[in-house]
Formats: C-alpha cells, structure tokens, sequence
C-alpha cells in the first residue's frame, strides 16, 4: 500500500496510528504532525508520579528517536496545522507549507477548560494539561505556601495528593456535593473525601468560584480562600475546531463511528477529541489511555479498508496518594452492588442492572479489576452472592 497519510496531533493516539499503519503493513510515507515541541510522551504521570516528584523525565518519553527512524514515521514537532482543505486533500500549516494526503487522522486531543471568571488569567492561575503546564505547576509549588484547586475531579485530585506530598496546604472547592460525581459513585466519593482529609486537604462542597484576586479565591457565598498558587481542574474541551471548520460532523467533539471514521472519506479521528457515536445512535467521549491507544488502532485499520471496530470494556485509572482507584466499565444507572472487601482495606464495588454486571470499581485490587475487564468483556454476571464473599476465587468464573 502506498500514498501519504498525514497525521494530526502527536500525542498517545497520534503515535498509535502512526504505529499501527506499519504494523498493518502500511509501506508508504507517514507525517507525524505535533504542536508542542516535544516527542510523543505519557500525559497521565504529569498530575501524578511526576508532579510529586516520583517519575523522572525520561520517564514520560514514549518513543525515541530511533524508533521513527526505524519505522520510517516522519515527526514534525513544532508543525502546528491552520487549515484542512477535503477538496485538495490538503492541510496547511502555520509556516505556509502544505502536505498532500491520501489518509487523514485527527488526534488533536483536548484542551483544558478555563472558566469566565474575573482574575482566571492572573500569572498564578493554571491548568494542568501538558507537560509545560505541568513544568509550571511544579516550579510554583516549589514556594506556593497555600494552593486552591477548583474543581474536585480526577485532575484536581491528583494535583492536591502531590501538592500534600511536598508539603503544600491544599484546599479543594468542588461545585457539587461530593468528590469525582460525574464519574464514580458516592460509596467511591466518600472513601477518597476521608482520605483526601486524612491528609490535611480542606475539601468545600457546593461552592460557586465567584472570582480570583492575587490574593486568593473568593466564592459566591462570599467566603475567601487564600492562596498564592491556584489550579482549575474543571474539564477539558476536545480540539475540533479544525475538523469543524472543514466541514466534519461535530457534536462536543468529532464523531466517529466504532472504527473511527469521521464523516468524511479517508478522514479518521482518535483519542480525546474523538466523539464515538454508538449502534443506537448515542454519542460517548472517552478520556482515557485505553481509547487513545484502542481507538488509534481501529482508526489506523479504517484508513487501510479494515474493520476493527473499538469494542473492549473501558477502563479508567486514578493514583491518588498511595491509593489506586480503577475502573471498568460505567456504574451509571445500576440498580444494585455488591462490595467485596479483604482485611487490608482495599475493596472492590460490583455494579449491576437488572441482574447484569455493568462495571467494578476498584480500591487499591489490581488482579481484581483485570478479572472485571475479562468478565465484562465476555459479558458473563456473576451471582452476587458469590461476589460478596472474600473467600470464593472469581476467576474460576474464566475457566
């Protein structure tokens, strides 16, 4: 197979493509574009080992220099994309150079949400999203003595656990009335409030940031925080903004069907600014490792008239101090669960609807969420009862 396929962003999903067309054989030439200036690297370590100072630089690097020359990817890093022309099947960079293609794949990832708020663009107001982001976080916390996080999700949450590690009083104000809503449920929310607490951070339920002054953060209700270091951790906004102005479906990000074609021909999309739109009709945005990495190789087969629909369980991860919450699949609407608990703490939720096994959240179990992948996988509900008691081995379930 031969031609050129261009692709857009050089993050975990970007490099996948890159990586899965030679692994499908793909022999003609690939132009790996990447905004920032540098290598492909690993985004999650950034709110956790490595901002607490546990995961060493070269740590995050994904690829080095002679595996795209091996491969024969050619990374442009630095190469920021204006334009995408379907009609000439070209995109247009910021250096008024263009590239032909006969393959397009937009991994252009997600942004971080910035709130219109007075004050959001004061120096010491950051968001975390990057590895620059990140250098800026770190080189703050070095004399922040007291530091606000807005928003009490995933990234807000692992930011406050590393500012704790090194020292920093941390406050965290979360607009709902518990940690990571949209995403866990309460009996998950509760056990990381107590240990959020247990460390010192002061956690604010069902408050309104009003505005941010040098000085700290005020809330609607009027009361004020101080801080001299201030993160907003409230979301991110996928980057369609190129796929929407040449003129591919847009819905809070760009949709694609479960093998990742976009709208358009020749035109696929991969990672978090992708919007999968499911056999029913329903869209779903996955910000997680796993789609980026899945989703880029079902893109990557698309481009070459493969179909590998992106179908696994998704799971999701989160370290927050010595503790490791991870997910399978989603809780939402369940109608029952069952906790499977040992003497150390650690534990697991087991979600169901209707009788049927719909997701496992798991504390500090990592055997135990593999096992829930494979069953969710397979599609096979365990009894309950047999789940909620410690002593009986799940996995002769697999068997």
């Amino acid at each position: 197979m031969s031609g050129q396929i261009v692709i857009v962003g050089a993050g975990q999903a970007g490099l996948q493509v890159a990586e899965s067309l030679r692994t499908e054989g793909f022999e003609g030439e690939i132009v790996l574009l990447g905004k920032e200036r540098h290598a492909p690297y690993q985004r999650p370590p950034l709110s956790k080992g490595w901002l607490a100072g546990e995961t060493a630089d070269d740590r995050l690097t994904i690829r080095g220099p002679d595996f795209f020359a091996a491969k024969k990817i050619d990374l442009r890093a630095g190469a920021e994309v204006e334009r995408i022309d379907i009609a000439s099947r070209k995109v247009f960079l910021a250096d008024g150079s263009a590239l032909a293609w006969t393959g397009l794949a937009l991994a252009t990832g997600a942004r971080a949400r910035r709130p219109d708020l007075p004050g959001a663009d004061l120096p010491h107001v950051r968001v975390l999203r990057d590895f620059e982001d990140a250098k800026e976080i770190s080189r703050r916390l070095d004399q922040a003595r007291r530091l606000v996080i807005v928003g009490g999700g995933f990234i807000g949450l692992e930011v406050a656990a590393a500012a704790r590690k090194r020292g920093c009083a941390t406050v965290v104000i979360e607009a709902l009335d518990r940690l990571m809503a949209r995403a866990v449920t309460p009996q998950i929310s509760a056990f990381f409030a107590d240990l959020h607490r247990a460390h010192g951070v002061e956690l604010i339920f069902g408050e309104q940031v009003a505005e941010i002054s040098p000085a700290g953060v005020k809330t609607a209700s009027g009361a004020f925080f101080p801080a001299d270091l201030v993160v907003l951790g409230i979301g991110a906004v996928p980057n369609d903004e190129l796929a929407a102005a040449a003129g591919l479906r847009i819905s809070r990000g760009i949709v694609v069907d479960d093998c990742g074609r976009t709208s358009e021909k020749d035109i696929v999309a991969a990672g978090d600014c992708a919007v999968l739109r499911r056999a029913d009709g329903a869209l779903r945005r996955f910000e997680s490792v796993q789609y980026s990495v899945e989703g880029a190789k079902t893109a990557a087969a698309a481009l070459l008239s493969r179909e590998k629909p992106f179908v696994a369980t998704p799971w999701f991860w989160s370290d927050q101090y010595d503790v490791k919450l991870q997910m399978a699949g989603s809780s939402e609407n369940h109608d029952s669960l069952v906790e499977r608990r040992s003497g150390d703490g650690a534990f697991s939720l087991f979600y169901y609807r209707k009788g049927a096994l719909i997701a496992v959240d798991s504390v500090n179990r990592p055997g135990e969420h593999l096992l829930a992948r494979k069953l969710l996988d397979a599609r096979l509900s365990p009894d309950p009862a047999l789940v909620g008691d410690p002593e009986r081995d799940l996995r002769v379930l697999l068997r």
